[in-house]
């Protein structure tokens, strides 16, 4: 196992072996990456209380911080967190045990917190804070510190979506058909 892919106690990250996590990310303990997943440099993946789960054609930008919040009495499940597929997650992005649909982009240095539930075909503009438990509809753009809801998604930008997680599934073949040892 390479050093930055770690497990913790018994939990073993379960990665497919389409992924490319970077050199310089960390991807920790109970983890799933399904197929076509890609984990960028300084990207933190952490799932050492809880679990973490990423789906296909999703990718984890530079610097992002995944984390997740511990199981208690009154809240037996804690806050994973769950990411759908074809998710773009933007540079500097923290995500904290939230729910993220399908062909969402969470915008530059963006924060989600726990138990935010983001629908499908979602956009996050940069800089925003998605606050504990909010719940974002399918379908539209949300911006701002707390997130509003702007407006519908145009045609273009919902194409957009399922677009940049495929332009990331590229750019990650180019590194892994290119990389040295």
């Amino acid at each position: 196992m390479k050093n930055n892919i770690r497990s913790y106690l018994d939990m073993q990250p379960q990665i497919d072996n389409s992924c490319y996590v970077d050199d310089m990310a960390v991807v920790i303990g109970d983890v799933i990456l399904h197929e076509q997943i890609s984990v960028w440099p300084f990207a933190v993946i952490r799932a050492d209380v809880n679990r973490i789960e990423i789906g296909a054609r999703s990718n984890i930008q530079d610097h992002c911080m995944l984390h997740v919040s511990h199981k208690t009495a009154d809240k037996p499940n804690g806050s994973p967190l769950l990411i759908g597929e074809d998710v773009t997650i933007g540079h500097h992005v923290n995500l904290h045990g939230c729910t993220i649909g399908n062909r969402v982009l969470v915008g530059i240095n963006s924060i989600v917190l726990d138990d935010a539930v983001i629908g499908d075909e979602v956009m996050i503009g940069a800089g925003s804070l998605v606050p504990p438990r909010k719940h974002l509809e399918s379908g539209f753009l949300y911006v701002g510190s707390p997130v509003q809801k702007i407006r519908p998604l145009t045609d273009k930008e919902r194409v957009f979506l399922p677009y940049s997680a495929m332009h990331y599934v590229t750019v990650m073949s180019n590194y892994k058909n290119n990389q040295i040892g």
